[in-house]
């Protein structure tokens, strides 16, 4: 879960974290649409809130803009965000606008011609210069397109090849992942659908009820999402309810829920028996739950708001579940394929704040499972501070919690994906967004 867990929108422009560049030629660019597209850009700088937020208001408060403009507002405002740092190098302090326009002729494909009657006659030189300008020795981290603080981290636990193919994997268009409500259809009766009406749907690589579709389709106005026969959910997440594995009988604690989209493919994998707690601290993100249960039609789930991890909801609980999944509050970071301002909205700060947060929150959890059962801990994150090093943290403080191999228990249920131990995926390698899971089992006595 990312920090306010923020989630992927489902409509298309500006939503879906807007995942390229313009897919072809910028044929002409009007004054309007780059006047839009600074202003929107300038706003979203300022980092006080999610981009996807800042532009969602924004194209609310201008109405007056087209389909197409819209689009390209969106296009331009992720575009930027995607490579702030070779883009500021470029335009040395010019501003926004500036950003834009370089960013059009670099990984647009606009030529200055056709940009040429929206600027000024200094702009359409400087652009030229810009369009031809060498982009070699930059220093690494600019390269990359990360800040330096994040670079330095992840140097420690990566060489450098393996490092920048990381980086160029999170600066890649992700894909719309969905996950087949199986109580309602079945993968390839979605797929068929799918693909009779016009969509590049094939099955994900690993999760057994994974749909990748390729583009930027409106989903939630399809009938298969009205009707709750799929949600939207990266891969790496469906593999995480076959970490947790829960049976029909059992209890289960989603222990920080959010919008639920876990809490619904855990109750589906129990076929809607048993019973699934999902606490949250916000009202807001579980209100955003209960919509998305009512098209789920589950019958097993339990949505509670909790004060925080130490609630006498959660007291009541001691002991008791069987399964309980920590999706931790996190800085994001694997998933800037789809959220790229988290790069600059988060800092060492922020991440030291979350660690103390999340080793607090595992500990709590940790009070709820049985003996014998199982914790689930798992972050969207690349960081080993927010990963390895929480486990080994707790492991070292609950001797009578052991390790499960994850590689191992997604084998047993046909799902051929070993990673080790723990679970960490990767863009550049797995295709979906970076991902970090690992499984803990209670001893029985």
């Amino acid at each position: 879960m990312t920090v306010g867990d923020r989630k992927p929108r489902l409509l298309a422009p500006p939503s879906q974290a807007r995942n390229s560049d313009l897919t072809g030629p910028l044929m002409a660019l009007t004054r309007s649409q780059l006047e839009a597209a600074t202003k929107a850009l300038e706003l979203v700088l300022a980092f006080d809130r999610p981009a996807d937020a800042v532009l969602h208001d924004f194209l609310r408060a201008h109405r007056a803009l087209g389909s197409h403009d819209r689009a390209f507002v969106g296009d331009a405002v992720y575009g930027v965000l995607r490579r702030m740092r070779t883009l500021e190098h470029l335009a040395s302090g010019r501003g926004p606008r500036f950003m834009v326009l370089a960013w059009l002729a670099r990984y647009a494909s606009a030529s200055v011609r056709n940009l040429a009657p929206s600027l000024s006659a200094d702009e359409a030189t400087w652009l030229a210069g810009i369009k031809a300008a060498s982009l070699g020795g930059l220093p690494l981290a600019v390269s990359l397109e990360l800040p330096d603080w994040v670079v330095e981290k992840l140097s420690s636990q990566l060489s450098e090849p393996d490092l920048v193919a990381l980086a160029r994997g999170l600066n890649d268009a992700a894909p719309l992942d969905l996950r087949v409500n199986t109580l309602l259809s079945t993968r390839e009766e979605v797929l068929r659908e799918l693909v009779a009406d016009g969509l590049a749907a094939v099955p994900t690589p690993y999760s057994p009820v994974g749909v990748r579709i390729r583009g930027r389709p409106a989903i939630n106005r399809h009938s298969l999402f009205t009707r709750g026969a799929v949600e939207v959910q990266d891969e790496s997440s469906q593999l995480l309810g076959y970490l947790v594995a829960p049976r029909r009988h059992e209890l289960v604690v989603d222990f920080c829920a959010g919008a639920g989209g876990k809490t619904l493919h855990l109750g589906a994998l129990m076929n809607s028996h048993g019973r699934i707690y999902a606490l949250d601290v916000s009202a807001s993100r579980l209100a955003r739950l209960r919509p998305r249960l009512r098209r789920s039609r589950l019958s097993n789930v339990y949505p509670q708001v909790i004060h925080n991890e130490n609630d006498a909801r959660v007291k009541r609980l001691s002991g008791k579940i069987d399964r309980v999944l920590v999706d931790a509050p996190c800085s994001g970071l694997g998933t800037l394929r789809r959220n790229p301002d988290l790069k600059w909205r988060q800092t060492p700060q922020s991440v030291a704040e979350l660690v103390l947060k999340q080793t607090s929150i595992l500990r709590s959890a940790a009070r709820l499972v049985k003996p014998g059962g199982r914790l689930i801990y798992a972050t969207c994150s690349i960081l080993r501070e927010e990963n390895e090093d929480i486990v080994s943290t707790f492991l070292a403080e609950r001797s009578d919690f052991h390790e499960l191999h994850s590689g191992d228990l997604l084998n047993r249920q046909g799902i051929t994906l070993d990673t080790g131990c723990y679970l960490r995926l990767c863009p550049h390698i797995q295709q979906t967004d970076g991902f970090f899971a690992a499984v803990l089992e209670r001893a029985s006595s």
